[in-house]
């Protein structure tokens, strides 16, 4: 369907603030931001903001140097590909006249940028503090003191709360309404307030349904980098995350905590309406249920429902007459594994 629109040239998505029609939309979410100022893409290393994904990309490699676009008729490479194909004109001699900086790789289409640049070059000149680990140029030395942290791991402002500490004093100011309780960041569709923006935006997909990190491995899509992260280690089977007393080894390190519950029988989750304390908070949270009387999972056969989902899907087993649970010294089976423990006694003469 989607497809088809390109021949036809339809394009039912329209924008309610201006008169621009999309073909799809995904690409009306997109155009939106425009009007709304949504920036959902953040660097991790400066905070700035995006309304595209591949500028973010972008924006990174002035962070790692990164320069991917090699030319093929010289050594220069470049971080953006329309740098590469400005420079390769000067190889080929088609289209307009470029003007290349002396100095570095930069290419410019008129002779009065080229000049604007070189200040940058020229002592004395209002952009004359150079990073010496990347091509960028400061106005002030400060500037580039608080730049150069990227490249050293620098991090002198510290929480005096938790002794955590950042590059930025902005990082501290926004870590630091962790511990005051503090929400600045309103959703203007629903009540949620955050302590960053970047969790705002990372929360306002829930509303759009906007999943912008894709997998390159699968069609899965997440709306939080973090969630990709964790989602592509199922490809390449890593299990970072290893337990120090069995040697399990888990994918996420939430997993690896909560398993480590079993070894040391540790209970942090405690009930404030009875004495009990449980080792995982969803365990909580099903137990509370008996308390308030709530029973939100409801069987579509019949009319009971049940304060667990675990309790429902031993319940469906009635319906489906679905015998997970096979004995491995005879042919029976059972809905639960309760059911099939009782029974293995009877071949082990075990007394319960």
């Amino acid at each position: 369907m989607y497809h088809l629109r390109i021949h036809t040239g339809k394009k039912p998505y329209q924008c309610s603030q201006c008169d621009k029609v999309f073909s799809q939309n995904t690409y009306l979410i997109k155009h939106q931001r425009v009007h709304t100022g949504d920036k959902p893409y953040q660097c991790s290393q400066c905070y700035k903001a995006f309304l595209h994904k591949s500028v973010l990309i972008a924006h990174q490699r002035t962070h790692t140097g990164e320069k991917p676009y090699h030319c093929s008729q010289c050594d220069k490479s470049f971080s953006q590909n329309t740098n590469l194909i400005r420079h390769q004109r000067m190889h080929t001699g088609h289209g307009e006249k470029l003007y290349q900086c002396s100095q570095c790789d930069k290419v410019f289409l008129k002779n009065s940028n080229l000049i604007h640049h070189l200040k940058r070059h020229t002592k004395g000149n209002p952009y004359h503090y150079q990073c010496s680990q990347c091509d960028k140029v400061f106005s002030y030395n400060s500037k580039l003191l608080i730049h150069q942290r990227m490249h050293t791991g620098e991090k002198p402002y510290q929480c005096r709360q938790c002794y955590k500490a950042f590059s930025y004093k902005c990082a501290l100011i926004v870590h630091q309404q962790t511990h005051t309780g503090e929400k600045p960041y309103q959703c203007t569709q629903c009540i949620k307030a955050f302590s960053h923006k970047s969790v705002l935006i990372e929360h306002q997909r829930i509303h759009t349904g906007e999943k912008p990190y894709q997998c390159s491995q699968c069609d899965k899509a997440f709306s939080k980098n973090g969630n990709l992260l964790v989602h592509q280690k199922i490809h390449t089977g890593d299990k970072p995350y290893q337990c120090s007393q069995c040697y399990k080894a888990f994918l996420h390190k939430s997993v690896l905590i909560a398993h480590q519950r079993k070894h040391t029988g540790e209970k942090p989750y405690h009930c404030t309406l009875c004495d009990k304390a449980f080792s995982h908070k969803i365990i909580l949270i099903d137990h509370q249920k008996i308390h308030t009387g709530e029973k939100p999972y409801q069987c579509s056969q019949c009319d009971k429902a049940f304060s667990m989902n675990s309790n429902l899907s031993y319940h469906l087993r009635i319906h489906t007459g679905e015998k997970p649970y096979q004995c491995s010294q005879c042919d029976k089976a059972f809905s639960q594994n309760t059911n099939l423990i009782r029974h293995q006694r009877t071949h082990t003469q075990e007394k319960p």
